[in-house]
């Protein structure tokens, strides 16, 4: 469930240093013209209130973070936290991810991270799912050769969905997989928890999980 509306926060979001503008014209060029180096870039799509990829950008000064958010009421909060303790690796952008990559370049990304994503449970509503065949076209279009994509839920009908549609995919192979990732140690290893993590986890939910490569032949 989303977060409802807040007042004033796309204002808020607006005028924030932190949240960069959905925009072409870094495109090709993020680490330079927002990090200021060539390190590289690892992003979160539907990063909700920001734990998980601040805690990475925390653990991984030398790799730039892009946080994604469609909503700004639901963005807000990760941003006024981050104010108090800003990174120099880490920013934000509220966009729809369907813009991705007008506003990123082609192999400009090394890592997607996709956690907890909406389930989008009825059929007629498949194509908004974030590891849809229209997504990971996508996604294809801004990964790196080298890169990856990585997948978690608590959601088994939607992970079985993404294992479908990654394996009947043309542009993606799968990697690994769990459908019990805390009691998977050689996927569990160096694990950060996203706030649903947690919470589900407690619940004795398990958590799936799935590491996807692209194709490169098709690049």
């Amino acid at each position: 469930m989303r977060l409802r509306n807040i007042p004033g926060a796309d204002e808020y979001i607006k005028d924030s240093e932190f949240v960069i503008r959905e925009t072409p014209d870094y495109k090709g060029r993020w680490a330079e013209e927002i990090f200021s180096n060539s390190n590289s870039i690892h992003i979160e799509i539907g990063m909700g209130k920001g734990k998980f990829i601040t805690e990475l950008a925390k653990e991984n000064p030398n790799i730039n973070y892009l946080g994604i958010e469609r909503y700004s009421s639901v963005l807000l909060r990760a941003v006024t936290k981050f104010e108090k303790e800003p990174l120099d690796n880490l920013r934000f952008l509220c966009v729809d991810a369907r813009m991705l990559s007008d506003i990123v370049g082609e192999d400009e990304i090394n890592r997607i991270y996709l956690n907890f994503s909406d389930p989008w449970p009825k059929d007629r509503h498949a194509k908004r799912r974030l590891t849809s065949p229209g997504f990971l076209d996508i996604y294809h279009k801004i990964i790196s050769p080298e890169g990856q994509l990585e997948f978690k839920t608590d959601n088994t009908d939607l992970f079985d969905y993404s294992i479908t549609t990654i394996n009947e995919s043309s542009l993606w192979e799968m990697y690994r997989y769990t459908y019990d990732l805390h009691n998977e140690p050689s996927m569990n290893e160096g694990n950060i928890m996203t706030e649903y993590e947690e919470k589900f986890a407690t619940l004795g939910n398990p958590i799936h999980k799935l590491i996807a490569k692209p194709v490169n032949n098709n690049k």
